[in-house]
């Protein structure tokens, strides 16, 4: 007899749900049932973090996310108090990428970096959570959202399909599709960028639902639209970009398109019944732009969440006033863009950080690496900075704790650990149970 999993007989109704609330899928509950398979998998880090996140954007003000380019990045930004980490395209193509090399274009660089970064960032925060806990200190959310970066899908909707699973298998709790083209002949940070038909993207999005749908997780969907930026169309299939074309073509067979705000609602609005969040890329930190986004998204769409990307290509000190970049965020909150990141921020502090201290190295030696110190000792005394004790840090103690353990030998620290109620209930059923011999 076949084996069957019971549960998954179980018909999903998402019309009772208010998660789902505004989320259109073109696709039945049976269908999910008939490709997911004969055994549901859980995939626990990306539902947990999925389910948080949600809570998160509708109950904070608005949740500020850091981009981290290591593990140890992350645990820094957890440590600080940060609820929800970014992991970047563009940093994976520079400098975390599986490929071992340099990119600059995120077109480049091997599709399962950005799930590989999720991972190790995962396991790194894992690590944090072990080593904290065995000690008794429960006092920090290690396991906080993780928001990927899908850039375009590294192809059709069967490769959207895809980079949705891998990037659930490695945790991540919210996705995020562009509606760049992906193409070697498309860069996000140059002039002339080319964007998809607006319903070729919806088959992407549609496909990433799918995909999370079919592996039993809540996943965060995100879309961008380049269409600010963009000067041309990949073809003239959909009606619906028609208004913002200009007539001309290119001689590899681009469109031309007019792109501007006007064009980027236009898709958002599209966007909204297939995404939980939406994303305006902009070019410059405008309040007033910002502002027309939002109000005609929730003109059609009310309470849609509006994700921001605080690190365009922009100088903010150059762009606006001190007292507007202390508000900026604030400003955004109330119209709605309730998740603001900034993806260059791990690349950015990675480097300034080690050439800051690489030249004050070259120029007073030690001293330089004093004032490193310091600045720890100060960090770890009055902000609960850990990574002054490296060892620590990296889990020399937790270890020390597996090892003990592992050869019968109590340890002081097991008897301090503070453990939940859960926790007490579990290990008293446990030593309850009688022990088994063989006779």
């Amino acid at each position: 007899m076949a084996h069957r999993n019971e549960p998954l007989d179980i018909l999903p109704d998402w019309s009772k749900e208010s998660r789902w609330a505004g989320i259109k899928r073109p696709y039945t509950p049976a269908d999910v049932l008939r490709l997911r398979g004969s055994l549901q998998i859980e995939y626990t880090l990306a539902r947990v973090g999925a389910e948080r996140l949600w809570t998160l954007l509708r109950n904070e003000p608005y949740v500020a996310a850091l981009s981290a380019l290591t593990g140890n990045q992350a645990i820094e930004q957890v440590r600080a108090g940060l609820k929800a980490i970014y992991a970047s395209g563009w940093q994976a193509a520079a400098d975390a990428n599986t490929g071992r090399d340099m990119y600059p274009d995120p077109n480049l660089f091997p599709s399962e970096s950005v799930p590989n970064l999720v991972h190790n960032i995962n396991k790194a925060l894992q690590r944090a959570d072990q080593i904290h806990h065995a000690e008794g200190h429960n006092d920090t959310r290690w396991f906080v959202p993780l928001v990927a970066d899908a850039e375009s899908g590294f192809g059709g909707s069967l490769n959207a399909f895809e980079i949705m699973k891998t990037m659930i298998e490695a945790g991540a709790a919210g996705v995020q599709f562009k509606d760049q083209l992906f193409s070697p002949k498309s860069c996000g940070q140059l002039q002339g960028e080319v964007v998809v038909p607006t319903q070729s993207f919806i088959q992407k999005l549609i496909a990433a639902r799918l995909a999370a749908d079919v592996m039993g997780v809540p996943t965060l969907i995100m879309a961008r639209t380049d269409a600010c930026c963009a000067r041309y169309l990949e073809n003239d299939s959909d009606a619906h970009d028609h208004e913002f074309m200009t007539g001309e073509r290119r001689s590899d067979g681009f469109f031309g398109y007019s792109g501007g705000l006007d064009a980027a609602i236009a898709r958002g609005l599209a966007y909204a019944p297939y995404a939980d969040l939406l994303l305006c890329e902009t070019t410059r930190p405008d309040l007033r732009e910002a502002r027309k986004f939002a109000e005609a998204i929730h003109s059609e769409f009310p309470g849609k969440v509006l994700a921001y990307n605080c690190s365009p290509p922009f100088n903010w000190a150059k762009q606006l006033d001190p007292a507007t970049i202390r508000n900026f965020q604030v400003a955004l909150s109330g119209m709605g863009f309730r998740f603001q990141f900034v993806a260059l921020a791990g690349f950015q502090s990675l480097n300034q950080g080690m050439f800051e201290l690489a030249r004050g190295y070259r120029e007073s030696g030690m001293a330089a690496l004093t004032r490193l110190q310091q600045a720890e000792l100060e960090l770890a005394q009055l902000s609960g900075y850990e990574a002054i004790k490296p060892q620590r840090f990296v889990g020399a103690g937790y270890f020390d704790d597996v090892e003990q353990t592992i050869a019968g030998v109590s340890t002081s620290a097991a008897s301090k650990v503070r453990l939940t109620d859960e926790e007490r209930r579990a290990l008293a059923q446990w030593a309850s149970v009688p022990s088994k011999t063989a006779n």
